[in-house]
């Protein structure tokens, strides 16, 4: 079978501006909730674009740890890749995609990190391991399996049982200026609507061809 001969049909549901929700992330909470009690195997799992400073993008994926009206957070290694790439241009885009719901949300805007209170609380709730490998690992960086697995033994030693947060790690929000919700349909017609956020920082909602 050709590559170019996969197909899949979306037809589970429409997206009508009538029954869209005023703002972007009331409608996002709508739809994560929806996935929440569906049958999506990842829920939180976003694709993360960043950029470097000669403008070549990456991307990867992370998780959502929270939202509200001032944004998506996701926590990382700030001397990553990603977070050298936001150090210098602090500018991204996230993408879930719930293949269950035949449905993605794609958001764009500005990032900046997350209070040191609220990084200190979310890397209180990790399981220890998560929490001294954020200590153990030089994040992007070159590093063999068994000089990995040396730091992780050393560091488990030294920090004991309950590790402060390193400083070179904690979270991010990006405060979202255009959201898409996009809705598989028959045919390929998607149904795709748009919210933009205006200079008065109120929410436009458009539709836009599939």
């Amino acid at each position: 079978m050709s590559i170019a001969d996969i197909r899949q049909t979306y037809q589970k549901f429409e997206l009508l501006e009538s029954a869209a929700a005023a703002d972007p992330y009331t409608q996002f909470d709508q739809w994560f909730q929806q996935a929440l009690h569906s049958e999506v195997r990842e829920p939180t799992a976003m694709t993360l674009a960043t950029t470097d400073t000669a403008g070549r993008p990456s991307a990867r994926i992370v998780l959502l740890k929270d939202f509200d009206a001032r944004g998506f957070v996701f926590y990382t290694n700030y001397q990553s890749r990603k977070g050298l790439e936001l150090a210098a241009n602090p500018q991204a885009a996230l993408l879930f995609f719930w293949p269950e719901l035949e449905r993605q949300v794609r958001i764009e805007g500005p990032v900046s990190p997350v209070s040191a209170a609220e990084s200190d609380a979310y890397y209180a709730s990790r399981p220890l391991g998560s929490r001294i490998g954020a200590w153990a690992s030089p994040q992007s960086r070159p590093i063999t399996h068994e000089a990995l697995a040396g730091r992780v033994a050393e560091l488990t030693r030294e920090l004991g049982d309950d590790p402060a947060r390193p400083p070179h790690w904690g979270g991010y929000r990006l405060e979202a200026t255009r959201v898409e919700f996009w809705q598989g349909r028959p045919s390929r017609l998607h149904d795709r609507l748009v919210y933009a956020r205006d200079a008065e920082g109120d929410w436009a909602l458009g539709r836009i061809a599939p």
